[in-house]
């Protein structure tokens, strides 16, 4: 199987690799577990009790969520480091000189300090309005919105309109736009850990349903749906991952991202590979 992985590519193997919900049950039971997530920048949500306090850690994690994993962990926790034991208490006591002071000589590949800044400041206007980051969300989803997207959109735009204002400072907020097509991975990973709740994730968001979440589509995730037959899509795009997800969701429809976790273990960890896949569908996990 892997001689052919190789040489055949996703297209050659989509039939034999097929997936089925019993298929991605036993992966669930198998590697949804908290032993497997390290090295994970979720790991980082575990040190806040808090729901409040999480939230903001879950952003600033996912944020920094691209480039090498042992990178992001530095650099978050770094970031976490300067705004001390309580995240939440931190951003609404702020005021951007406040904010550029402690963020000060940041860095995190293409996202400096300045930019995490102009985050917090729209994160924080929009944190005293509405209470919590979760509570504004939920204020901006509508219930016959099928997914999280245009709930998503509005959630980054306000954000970023508020950060400028606060700031009086134009420029990009670090926070993808949704409206651009991309998959978004980072922030829909971000509304993973928020809203869902088991083992693995913490959740917290309880008024937002796991059933209208996305999965978060990156290019290890695309990888797999095209072998598993989810996609025929080539790009790893936000068409992609609404197509990603409509397949999951005939697996699981109250929370189509459950499985989201343990699939990308494979080839993540050291300790773990495809050929976990193979043995669940034999059967001997």
């Amino acid at each position: 199987m892997k001689g052919s992985s190789k040489g055949g590519g996703p297209s050659a193997l989509r039939a034999e690799t097929s997936i089925d919900r019993r298929t991605l049950e036993r992966l669930y039971t198998r590697l949804n577990r908290r032993e497997f997530v390290h090295p994970d920048p979720l790991e980082l949500l575990y040190l806040y009790d808090d729901p409040d306090d999480r939230e903001v850690v879950g952003l600033i994690a996912s944020t920094l969520a691209y480039g090498r994993v042992k990178q992001i962990l530095k650099s978050a926790s770094n970031a976490l480091d300067r705004m001390g034991p309580h995240p939440a208490a931190f951003v609404r006591n702020s005021s951007p000189d406040s904010l550029r002071r402690a963020f000060a000589g940041f860095k995190h590949r293409f996202t400096t300090g300045d930019d995490l800044c102009r985050m917090l400041d729209g994160v924080r206007v929009a944190v005293d309005k509405h209470g919590t980051l979760g509570g504004f969300f939920s204020t901006l989803l509508r219930p016959e919105d099928e997914t999280v997207l245009p709930a998503l959109t509005s959630f980054v735009g306000a954000i970023a309109d508020a950060s400028r204002a606060a700031s009086g400072v134009e420029g990009a907020c670090p926070l993808p736009d949704p409206e651009r097509g991309s998959a978004c991975k980072r922030l829909h990973l971000f509304l993973r850990w928020m809203v869902r709740s088991d083992d693995v994730d913490p959740g917290g968001w309880d008024t937002v349903p796991a059933s209208k979440l996305i999965v978060p589509l990156d290019t290890h995730m695309h990888r797999l749906s095209l072998l598993l037959g989810l996609t025929d899509r080539k790009q790893a795009n936000g068409r992609t991952s609404l197509e990603v997800t409509s397949a999951f969701r005939s697996f699981s429809p109250n929370d189509p991202v459950k499985y989201d976790f343990a699939l990308t273990r494979l080839g993540i960890r050291d300790d773990l590979s495809e050929e976990v896949l193979l043995l669940s569908r034999a059967g001997e996990l």
